[in-house]
């Protein structure tokens, strides 16, 4: 099972940031880190492969989920 997730370019006005987030995104593979595995250009989109992980997106849990600074601060430093 594979998460994708398709950016539409043509409202991309700094396309070089998403050029650099691949690249990150290629160079670093961490095992509390979603990891990326390929992209493709489909028309004029970005399909991003990424390893699929349970439990919906980070946005999704954050509005749900109400978390203490302390929290969030323990969570980034892992």
């Amino acid at each position: 099972q594979v998460a994708l997730k398709k950016m539409p370019l043509r409202k991309r006005s700094r396309k070089e940031l998403i050029v650099n987030e691949i690249r990150i995104m290629k160079d670093n593979s961490h095992p509390n880190i979603v990891n990326y595995i390929d992209s493709y250009l489909v028309d004029e989109d970005l399909w991003l492969v990424m390893e699929y992980v349970d439990g919906g997106t980070l946005t999704s849990v954050l509005v749900r989920v109400f978390m203490e600074e302390k929290t969030i601060a323990a969570i980034s430093r892992e």
